[in-house]
């Protein structure tokens, strides 16, 4: 059975892996996440996932799964991670009452053969309708910090987040389904662990 190696210091990723009992290593890729403007934000979060992958497996030695993601956050355009208390407000308070998507790029790259294989997952979550008072109070707690659209599912954010359409792992950052359909095209099921 071949390692599988997390191109990823996300740890949400690594936290999903561990929950279906997956070993696995991790080495993050130190690429750029960089938008092209002429890609769809589809073809984007796939790129950035594949680029992960593919900068992660030429570092490593031996036979390995490379598994690569990017998640985006999208209303009307992308919102990515805050870099001040201002952004995270605007973006907290554009999404509130609203709905929006998480779109998530993933790709594996086996070392042995450079064979690729990408795909994506699309989740639609709707925001309750929360004031200035409840985003402060989010703020406040720290979480939002290194999350796409300043808020994360599986924490506090949950109580800002009022119907998720699709998959929940998705919204985390790692659609673990997706990847199980990935990983499979590799010969490698999870289930047989």
């Amino acid at each position: 059975m071949k390692r599988i190696v997390l191109a990823s210091q996300s740890p949400r990723r690594k936290d999903i892996l561990k929950q279906i009992g997956l070993k696995f290593e991790i080495l993050p890729s130190e690429i750029k996440e960089e938008i092209d403007n002429k890609k769809t934000i589809i073809d984007n979060v796939k790129t950035i996932a594949l680029n992960k992958a593919m900068d992660v497996a030429g570092k490593i030695q031996g036979e390995a799964l490379v598994i690569g993601a990017d998640t985006m956050v999208v209303q009307d355009e992308i919102l990515g991670k805050p870099s001040n208390i201002q952004e995270a407000k605007q973006m907290l308070s554009k999404l509130s009452g609203k709905s929006h998507q998480v779109i998530t790029g993933v790709a594996v790259v086996d070392t042995s053969d450079n064979k690729k294989s990408t795909n994506h997952q699309i989740t639609d979550v709707t925001m309750r309708n929360y004031g200035i008072q409840e985003i402060d109070c989010y703020i406040a707690s720290g979480e939002c910090w290194d999350k796409a659209g300043s808020y994360a599912i599986q924490g506090l954010g949950a109580l800002l987040v009022k119907e998720v359409y699709g998959d929940y792992f998705n919204v985390v950052g790692l659609p673990i389904s997706l990847l199980d359909d990935l990983l499979r095209e590799f010969d490698f099921n999870i289930f047989s662990l």
